[in-house]
């Protein structure tokens, strides 16, 4: 490692980072630093009054730059080493607003405030994308920000009273210009060490030096466990940045993602080629932690109501899985072991995911929770069928949240493939599909509810989409 002292930029001013423990947040590191705009709420993720700006690579490519909102509560403070961050004191001043803040001043979307600043930061990353001048608004920018005194109507009509950043917008000419590029960092603390990695090669040998090292890319889950019960580590390691993790190829057999893309990124660079994938990602939890989160720490997390799983299940997705001595490559349905358990050894990362072409023609994602956004699910189901001249040739269903780990529902699969797509096959196979799993009672859903769903999920794809598949005589 160099000599080079750790420090971000933050709002145009270098600030060090020395001393920084790895279970830092960046939340608390600026609030440190006198920049007390961004609040604690939830110290979760949920309510978004931590959000902060971070100039990440542009959806054209490494030459420009996106001001991407994030959680500051989650992320280690040391990776924001070599990096650039604007908070809400970096956007406008009393006598000078930035354009978000005058709208939300004038329309009434700021009452007690404390949520303010989280929304002013959301609604900047949106005012400054490139492409909302074509897009209009998206509806989903604000969907991890939680407000409890305006009602949201004052602060959606700021959102669509925005105009487009001027030529002479600081932060919009600051987007025709690369963004920071990951540096190498390691930061020793009295409570442990912090290491991000250059590449591959050095994240598997830091891994293969400290197996008992925590992984951390976008920290949604990490930042949690750290924040609200107290774990530590004595060594992390950051791969948020690892090129050969942020890769998304495609060729005539398989779509490979990269682990360490973000599901933003995900979302954006697939642009729809996978439905399942793009009817699950909207739904997952909210856009300013799809800004951080990754498939591959989704799926390490293994956890049995983990949204990604049940949608790689039924794509028959495999996990391809990288440490200092060599590569290895699995089904997905192999993956989980138990509660919370996976094969992957101590000295392994997920490297990528890789998705299988042909696609299934029928494909639906069904996540039951108490809110239709930004939720956990009690139930999450995920479809994907092949119908040839009214018979289901082929049958892949995922399942979460009815079991202690995401499972395939092979006895309903069983039950449909080589039979007509019928309604009496398809009430036949519900019935077998509440069977599957071992549901039980906790606070989001019992187990009988749970059950239900499985069943009534199978019929409402069957009722939505109708009779694909058969022939022109038949129709006839």
């Amino acid at each position: 490692m160099s000599s080079r002292m750790p420090s971000a930029t933050v709002n145009g001013i270098p600030l060090g980072l020395e001393g920084v423990s790895p279970t830092t947040n960046a939340l608390d590191w600026l609030r440190s630093r006198g920049l007390t705009g961004a609040k604690e709420g939830c110290a979760e993720g949920e309510c978004g009054a931590c959000a902060v700006l971070v100039a990440r690579p542009g959806r054209s490519g490494d030459s420009t730059t996106e001001w991407t909102a994030v959680n500051s509560c989650l992320m280690p403070a040391a990776s924001l080493d070599g990096q650039e961050v604007v908070t809400v004191e970096g956007l406008g001043s009393p006598d000078d607003l930035h354009p978000v803040q005058r709208e939300l001043a004038v329309r009434g979307g700021s009452q007690c405030g404390f949520c303010t600043p989280g929304f002013v930061c959301s609604l900047a990353a949106e005012f400054y994308r490139a492409d909302r001048a074509d897009a209009g608004c998206d509806a989903h920018a604000l969907s991890g920000n939680l407000c409890r005194c305006t009602g949201y109507r004052p602060i959606q009509d700021a959102a669509d009273a925005l105009g487009m950043p001027s030529g002479d917008d600081p932060l919009g000419r600051r987007r025709e210009a690369p963004a920071p590029g990951a540096v190498p960092t390691r930061l020793v603390g009295a409570a442990g060490t912090y290491a991000r990695a250059a590449d591959l090669t050095d994240a598997c040998t830091l891994l293969a030096e400290h197996p008992e090292a925590v992984l951390v890319a976008g920290s949604t889950d990490w930042g949690v466990e750290v924040n609200l019960r107290a774990a530590r580590s004595a060594f992390v390691i950051g791969i948020d940045r690892v090129p050969e993790l942020r890769d998304l190829d495609e060729d005539g057999d398989a779509i490979t993602i990269g682990a360490g893309l973000t599901l933003s990124e995900i979302e954006r660079r697939l642009g729809g080629r996978v439905p399942l994938l793009a009817e699950l990602l909207p739904q997952f939890a909210s856009r300013l932690i799809r800004n951080g989160a990754t498939l591959g720490g989704n799926l390490a997390t293994a956890s049995p109501i983990g949204d990604a799983a049940p949608v790689l299940l039924a794509l028959e997705a495999e996990v391809i899985l990288t440490s200092s001595s060599g590569e290895r490559t699995l089904p997905i349905s192999e993956f989980f072991t138990g509660y919370r358990q996976t094969v992957r050894r101590a000295d392994e990362l997920i490297r990528a995911v890789r998705i299988p072409l042909p696609l299934s023609p029928i494909s639906a994602f069904h996540k039951i929770a108490k809110r239709r956004f930004d939720d956990i699910s009690g139930v999450a189901i995920a479809f994907a069928l092949d119908v040839r001249d009214g018979t289901v040739a082929r049958a892949r269903i995922g399942l979460g949240g009815v079991a202690a780990t995401p499972l395939r529902a092979l006895a309903t699969e069983r039950s449909l493939e080589g039979h007509a797509w019928s309604e009496s096959t398809v009430e036949a196979a519900a019935e077998v599909l509440r069977g599957e799993g071992t549901p039980i009672d906790d606070l989001r859903a019992s187990a009988a509810y749970r059950r239900a769903m499985l069943g009534t999920s199978l019929l409402r794809l069957h009722a939505e989409q109708g009779h694909p598949g058969r022939t022109e005589g038949a129709r006839a």
